[in-house]
């Protein structure tokens, strides 16, 4: 079954923000720094995407990236790897 959500149209990535155009008109944006991948990565590299599951996400290929409209429309950052798990004794 498909789902109504919010889908996006269009992505772009700025040296501060993330900003997606949806569908239904609204454009949102989350600070850049919600996804280290993409802060870490180069333009061309933030350039080069495509939109994932007719739109609830979009994918980075080169920095094997993914961030879905619901986790923007709800503030839900990428996590950092846990490194507190490798130093478990």
């Amino acid at each position: 079954m498909a789902s109504n959500g919010p889908r996006i149209q269009d992505v772009r990535v700025s040296k501060d923000q993330i900003t997606a155009r949806l569908t239904d008109g609204r454009v949102i944006s989350v600070p850049l720094a919600w996804s280290w991948r993409l802060s870490e990565a180069t333009p061309a590299q933030r350039a080069n995407f495509r939109l994932i599951g007719s739109g609830q996400g979009v994918h980075w290929p080169e920095i094997d990236e993914d961030i879905s409209v619901e986790g923007m429309l709800h503030g839900i950052p990428a996590p950092r790897p846990n490194m507190a798990a490798n130093e478990r004794e």
